[in-house]
């Protein structure tokens, strides 16, 4: 194999790898099965049917095509097999792809490709989901951005610890080929330095196929994003301009018109200025400060309602309110904390509002004292059993929006009431 030959099959490589990621991701199916968060086996085996039955086809043209050697990426696949689904599936899917291989004779390839494919899902257990869909192609610019994280905070990094396990992995493919000829087919240079390009093509390579994926996730994840926010502001408005809610708030202003003509002058503005900011058109972030904003309008109106029944405290650390928090965060929240906590007490209770910076994440937490919904005193409950579709849009926001970066928990207790939290980035910018 010349070593023009080499460098002429490592380009076209990319290539191929590049138009293979992007053909699936056009496959509204595979788009489903690829980023499921869970999959039965049968979805599993129906995935592992999109790369392996275009890629086995792609090693028997790479036997049967004399220098036509990009078209067997299988390596690349089962490592991103591993990496992406787990270590038995890209263990049954060397398996599948070695066959064309095995019946060429070349009989190392179907224990290394299995081999690596249980290395590679042990690796991808070991690294998060997130670095693996971070694990960028430019190795210089990953070089650089390694330097500074050490230099600033030594530790383990994983995408590093990827990058080498995968240019070692080819390594050995490498030198089994050198060793035991048409036994596995891998790129043999005999110059140095092609032989160092030749270990870093492979984490180059599935390094695109990363990227074109994570972009699709990214553009998916946006996608679901902006689906739940509609959801949230329509069912904010549906349960905000329902007929009981304008009927007790309008008759409250009725009853104030004579008595107290300027608090019921204010009491319509505030409800206006309810309807207007869920009438217009919210981005995905806000201010903490405008959402506050939002909630006093909303807080004010119920205390009209309820008089001294109910009472609200505020602890909002002045540093937190130029933070970005997703719109319409906080009134599922505090509706709750007041229909199910507070209103079937007696006697009421007190809503309080707390946000402090934690480092570079803010928390914010809605507190009541009201009856609880917990089964048991001290009961942290599950992000399954939030109460309410306006907490379950809540969490499902958070998830979308910052994925593993967020935390939301709620604890109550029978009779005491119910904390909920919120911690996520601290991230201070432009809205617009």
């Amino acid at each position: 194999m010349t070593d023009k030959l080499i460098l002429i099959t490592m380009l076209v490589k990319l290539g191929v790898v590049a138009s293979v990621a992007s053909i699936l991701a056009r496959g509204m199916t595979f788009r489903q099965l690829f980023f499921a968060d869970r999959r039965r086996p049968g979805q599993t085996l129906a995935l592992l049917a999109f790369f392996l039955v275009p890629l086995t086809l792609g090693v028997w043209i790479r036997i049967a095509v004399p220098n036509f050697l990009a078209a067997d990426i299988s390596f690349e696949t089962i490592i991103l097999l591993g990496l992406l689904i787990g270590p038995w599936w890209a263990a049954l899917g060397g398996l599948v792809l070695s066959i064309p291989a095995v019946v060429h004779h070349e009989f190392l390839a179907l224990p290394f490709d299995v081999v690596v494919g249980l290395l590679a899902g042990w690796l991808g257990r070991f690294v998060k989901k997130e670095e693996i869909w971070g694990f960028t192609p430019f190795i210089d610019l990953s070089l650089w951005r390694w330097v500074r994280r050490v230099m600033r905070r030594p530790r383990v990094d994983r995408q590093f610890s990827m990058l080498f396990a995968i240019a070692f992995a080819e390594a050995c493919r490498v030198w089994l080929a050198r060793v035991f000829p048409h036994r596995i087919f891998a790129l043999v240079a005999d110059a140095p330095w092609l032989r160092a390009l030749v270990c870093l093509s492979a984490p180059i390579t599935i390094g695109i196929a990363l990227k074109v994926w994570n972009a699709l996730r990214l553009e998916m994840s946006f996608e679901e994003q902006k689906r739940l926010l509609l959801e949230a502001r329509l069912d904010a408005l549906q349960r905000q301009i329902n007929p009981h809610f304008l009927f007790n708030t309008l008759n409250s202003i009725a009853a104030l018109v004579r008595s107290k003509p300027e608090l019921a002058r204010e009491m319509t503005v505030k409800l206006a200025n309810i309807l207007r900011a869920l009438l217009k058109d919210h981005g995905s972030y806000v201010p903490l400060r405008d959402e506050l904003r939002f909630t006093d309008d909303y807080l004010d109106i119920e205390v009209v309602r309820f008089g001294q029944k109910l009472r609200v405290e505020k602890e909002i650390d002045p540093e937190t309110l130029e933070v970005l928090v997703p719109s319409i965060l906080l009134q599922p929240l505090i509706e709750n904390s007041i229909k199910h906590g507070l209103e079937p007490r007696i006697n009421g209770g007190t809503v309080t509002l707390r946000s402090r910076l934690t480092g570079d994440r803010v928390r914010i937490e809605v507190a009541d004292d009201g009856v609880g919904m917990g089964e048991r005193p001290g009961a942290t409950l599950r992000r399954s059993t939030g109460a309410g579709i306006g907490i379950k849009n809540v969490q499902e926001r958070l998830e979308v929006l910052y994925g593993d970066r967020a935390r939301f928990d709620v604890v109550s207790n029978p009779g005491r009431g119910t904390l909920v939290s919120i911690e996520i980035p601290a991230v201070i910018g432009d809205v617009r």
